[in-house]
């Protein structure tokens, strides 16, 4: 079994710097201390922060080649410290190796999707002669870096999510400073192991520094810093958006997504696709498929299917290959989920599987008759856990998806192309994915949600118009 070392240190102006060990990351199986790392202070961040404002220009005239071939220095290291990557997140977040595995994939996607859009930042010429007063002139645009950046990361992703600001921050030209979630900051202090090899990046570029939250608000309202993008609960995230002054906020925040199963779709398909989106790492995806909207004339008989399989989904140590729900976060995620699922069979729901909790290890969970207003339909589980209902009509399935303060993503299991049509017209969310879950992404297609489940898109390409600004030039021929 692969070790990892007893301490990290933050990153700081591109170097790694251990002004202490100051934080404890646990195994979240074990509940033992795994390793430590820094923690980063109120002046160590505004050092971090001055040092991306110095670093501001020299990014900027960095050539698309040049910052190309830092990502994809990166993506060969990644390739090259993968199953490192892989064990790092299995330990710190708990999560099952074999989503470990795949979550490293995505994180070198990711920077590889970046490392091509860092020669492709164009620009558009423009006709300004509309009229006669602008005869002789002529126009066009080109996108620029915004400038210093801050990001802040979560939990559960800790890898991909991490790399979804920092890759597209490289490739426009944005230097920064990241708070990686302090349950799991490895990842993020694995990439700036690898950044720090790259010299051709100017002093300041980068900084990864953990922080605990009541010494973190410089990440948040300091004003040499020209964006905040933050990764992480509602509740969090927009109180940041209103300290957060004139800069500019990309949030992706929570959600409760929904999935439809109409009574044409395959049922052996959407089994294994729900089973995957509702209990995979344990649930703790924002995207994860909390409600499942089922037709009347196949409800049974999916609720049976989807049933039996709940109860079969072995739990266990995620060091183990076999194992597909790990522990969540913390013992007190866990109970606040279990508080949750109790509350709503004690008001009438019925619980078909699971539910059981020991320490942070909660049993995968299936409901159905849950009441409307029960916190496991209205707010974001972020756990295992699944509701069932059952829909006569199309579009009452349309308006139970959108009876949420949340529209993040949804999914659809039908083949018929006019109610695909109607929904993509009428769903009050940022994505739709037919004929699988909400739960699926690829890393350069357009991700965000509306509602309270944030503002702004990510995917590297969208990433980059957040982290840039438009330049005009205006041009009278003489």
């Amino acid at each position: 079994m692969m070790k990892l070392k007893d301490v990290y240190p933050l990153y700081l102006n591109n170097k790694a710097v251990q002004p202490n060990t100051d934080l404890e990351v646990i195994d979240k199986y074990t509940g033992e201390v795994t390793f430590r790392t820094a923690l980063a202070t109120p002046d160590v961040i505004d050092e971090a922060i001055a040092g991306a404002v110095r670093a501001a220009e020299p990014m900027a005239r960095l050539a698309s080649f040049e910052k190309r071939d830092v990502l994809n220095h990166c993506v060969t290291r990644f390739q090259e410290r993968f199953d490192e990557l892989a064990y790092a997140l299995c330990v710190e977040a708990g999560k099952p190796i074999a989503d470990s595995e795949g979550e490293v994939t995505r994180l070198i996607d990711t920077f590889r999707i970046a490392a091509e859009e860092a020669t492709r930042n164009y620009g558009e010429v423009q006709p300004l002669d509309i009229s006669a007063r602008a005869k002789g002139y002529m126009g066009m645009w080109k996108r620029v870096p915004i400038g210093p950046c801050s990001f802040i990361s979560p939990f559960n992703f800790p890898l991909n999510l991490a790399a979804h600001k920092i890759a597209p921050a490289i490739a426009i030209g944005c230097p920064f400073v990241m708070k990686p979630a302090s349950m799991t900051p490895l990842g993020a202090i694995i990439m700036g192991e690898v950044l720090a090899e790259c010299d051709i990046l100017p002093e300041g570029a980068f900084s990864i520094l953990p922080a605990s939250r009541a010494g973190a608000d410089l990440f948040t309202t300091d004003e040499r810093l020209k964006l905040l993008s933050f990764t992480g609960s509602p509740g969090v995230g927009w109180d940041l958006k209103a300290k957060a002054g004139k800069k500019k906020v990309v949030l992706e925040l929570g959600g409760n997504a929904a999935v439809v199963v109409d009574k044409d779709a395959d049922l052996d398909h959407a089994l294994a696709r729900i089973i995957f989106g509702g209990y995979y790492q344990s649930g703790q995806s924002c995207i994860h498929v909390q409600r499942v909207i089922i037709h009347e004339d196949i409800y049974d008989t999916f609720r049976d299917m989807l049933t039996a399989k709940v109860k079969a989904l072995k739990s266990g140590d995620p060091k183990h290959r076999d194992t597909f729900i790990g522990p969540m976060i913390s013992v007190k995620e866990a109970q606040r989920l279990k508080g949750w699922i109790d509350d709503a069979v004690a008001a009438g729901a019925t619980l078909l599987a699971g539910g059981g909790c020991e320490g942070n290890m909660l049993e995968a969970a299936l409901l159905e008759n849950v009441p409307a207003g029960s916190d496991v339909v209205v707010e974001e589980a972020f756990g295992p856990v699944v509701v069932l209902s059952k829909f006569s009509k199309w579009e009452e399935a349309l308006a139970e998806v959108n009876d949420s303060k949340f529209g993040l993503q949804a999914g659809l299991f039908t083949s018929d192309i006019q109610k695909v049509l109607e929904a993509w017209d009428h769903l009050d969310v940022g994505g739709i994915v037919v004929n699988d879950v909400s739960s699926y992404r690829v890393d350069n297609m357009p991700y965000g949600g509306v509602k309270d489940s944030g503002l702004g898109r990510e995917g590297v390409r969208f990433a980059i118009e957040d982290m840039s600004e438009i330049r005009n030039l205006v041009i009278r021929r003489t």
